[in-house]
């Protein structure tokens, strides 16, 4: 018998309702089952761009989030490590998070944001039921097939799915059909959290900031989630969890922190509703061994979780509900097998899960400088970018995303430099070893080729020079096999708009290729192009960003490779990847 679903997702927070919305908006039967009814109090308020400006685009839901008036955050401030003032960095600082439009983000009640994600979702056509619990997953010669849940009214019942997705967070009971949980040995960390009424602001465009203090038992988060409400939380090391005990300890706790307690001077602790709890929070940094079995996904708290010390909470949750869609949308498709999906699925998860985990043992080197951070986000991230660029896109969630674009390929720099070269009309240039690159028009082969519409998203383009990987279809919602040569050019991912073919022929100067992508020829005649137009042509991806490496060094203009890159696109042998 076939399943009533094509999934079915256990969780309606951020990671729930983006894996169902996203499964729904391609067509897809999806049951959303949630245990409480919104709106809920939940934890975890501050967002990065990589949501409000990629995950909420694709969810459609980016003009309502606008329109609810929620806290512009353009950056953080911290008082942290070695520095004794205060420090901060702004989203807009690093060129690649300008280019994605990732300048802010916001701060969140989760109350009402995810009860807007949970109607979006119900909306574009997802069934979602609250007030239902699901006791357990159901099995089929070994594959997750489907779960049983209980309604609201005690009424049992059985559902059926290709796909099961677990978003029901950190307390999930069906995690353990999947995998194991191992909890980190370094972040055995403790939060005391509540909410404060009139605390103070950073001035100016600062007043959105997420403000983050460390004292001698650990450190504050502050956010200002209104005018007047502020979230406040301590964490400790789990030795002193004993003592995260009631408004007493989080008053002790307040004192031995000058900064926090400056802010709080004039404020007064919410008592009443559903911010007036004091609530703790024990042991939550860990990840599964396993992120993903046939028929099953584990999303966001579900699989893993690290520290809030960056606010990477919500954008695992909707980046891991993205990758979920995705596999669901492409095994529906039938374009890619399942178990490739699976894999690419927990490749992806796991590279974000362990940048974040690398440069958060760093950050808590509270003897380092605001500059050895910086450092070491560089090195995660294996980049030569400049002053804080490489941390401003680690806590944007544009880390891993874009890191692969800064390897050693100098063929391909040679390639450029003779493809600039020729494009200027620089012969001297051109006949000295950089020779020529041209671009012969057959009839009726230029075509108006205009990228509307198309969402410049980070995530689409990590690993797509690795062997059998994967990239995302147009709309963004599945994944598709690299069948034609792609061009990663910064955040812009631009491929082939044709499956090239070659020819390789004997010229005046010796070896040639010619490439065809329908009706545009290039030609490349010396040594080194002719190995590029072999990579070209054989391998997956060419990474134009090394240009700009090459570029600084006073080899050609980057303007230059851009202006080629343009004019291949307006050929339409380019076009970009959504």
């Amino acid at each position: 018998m076939a399943p009533e679903y094509d999934a079915i997702v256990v969780g309606g927070g951020p990671g729930g309702s983006t894996a169902a919305t996203l499964v729904a908006k391609r067509g897809g039967r999806v049951l959303l089952l949630e245990r409480e009814h919104f709106p809920r109090y939940q934890i975890g308020e501050s967002l990065l761009p990589s949501t409000t400006q990629i995950i909420c685009r694709l969810l459609g839901v980016h003009q309502s989030l606008q329109a609810e008036g929620f806290t512009v955050k353009r950056g953080g401030t911290f008082q942290w490590g070695r520095d004794e003032e205060p420090w901060t960095f702004h989203f807009a600082q690093s060129s690649v998070t300008r280019s994605l439009g990732f300048v802010e983000a916001l701060q969140v009640e989760r109350s009402r944001f995810d009860e807007l994600l949970l109607r979006n979702a119900a909306d574009v056509g997802v069934q979602v039921r609250q007030g239902a619990t699901v006791h357990r997953v159901v099995r089929d010669d070994g594959r997750v097939s489907g779960v049983v849940w209980e309604d609201d009214e005690g009424v049992e019942h059985r559902a059926t799915a290709s796909w099961v997705v677990d978003a029901s967070g950190h307390k999930s009971r069906l995690h353990p059909q999947v995998g194991k949980r191992h909890y980190s040995e370094f972040f055995r960390n403790c939060a005391l959290f509540g909410y404060y009424e009139n605390g103070r602001r950073l001035a100016g465009e600062d007043a959105g900031n997420v403000l983050s203090v460390a004292f001698e038992d650990g450190w504050f988060w502050y956010i200002p989630l209104s005018p007047t409400l502020t979230s406040v939380g301590v964490v400790v090391d789990h030795h002193a969890a004993q003592e995260l005990s009631g408004a007493e300890a989080m008053e002790r706790f307040v004192a031995k922190c000058p900064l926090i307690a400056e802010y709080l001077r004039d404020a007064r602790r919410v008592t009443t509703g559903p911010y007036g709890k004091l609530r703790i929070r024990r042991d939550y940094s860990y990840c599964a061994d396993r992120l993903a079995v046939p028929g099953m996904m584990l999303v966001g708290d579900a699989a893993c979780f690290i520290d809030p010390v960056f606010s990477t909470g919500v954008h695992a949750a909707t980046y891991a509900g993205l990758l979920a869609a995705r596999v669901v949308n492409t095994c529906r498709a039938g374009t890619v097998d399942e178990s490739t999906c699976l894999a690419w699925f927990e490749r992806r998860y796991r590279a974000e899960y362990a940048a974040q985990y690398k440069f958060l043992l760093g950050f808590y080197d509270m003897n380092a400088s605001r500059d050895t951070y910086f450092w070491r986000a560089r090195s995660v991230l294996g980049t030569q970018e400049r002053d804080n660029d490489a941390f401003v896109r680690l806590v944007a969630g544009a880390g891993t995303t874009v890191s692969e674009f800064f390897g050693e390929l100098e063929g391909a720099g040679r390639a450029l430099h003779a493809s600039v070269a020729r494009a200027r009309g620089d012969r001297a240039a051109a006949d000295t070893g950089r020779a020529a690159f041209a671009v012969e028009r057959s009839e009726g082969s230029a075509r108006d080729l205009v990228p509307t519409g198309w969402l410049n998203d980070p995530t689409r383009v990590h690993g797509a020079n690795i062997p059998g990987s994967l990239i995302p279809t147009r709309d963004g919602l599945a994944w598709e096999r690299v069948a034609v040569p792609i061009i990663l050019v910064e955040t812009t991912v631009l491929r082939a708009t044709s499956v090239p073919s070659w020819e390789r022929r004997t010229g005046d100067r010796g070896a040639e290729v010619f490439v065809r992508f329908g009706g545009v020829e290039l030609l490349f005649d010396t040594p080194d192009l002719v190995a590029f137009a072999e990579k070209l042509v054989h391998t997956p991806t060419f990474r134009a960003d090394e240009a700009r490496l090459w570029a600084a060094k006073g080899t050609f203009r980057w303007e230059d490779v851009r202006r080629l890159l343009d004019d291949l696109v307006a050929e339409g042998v380019l076009e970009a990847v959504p």
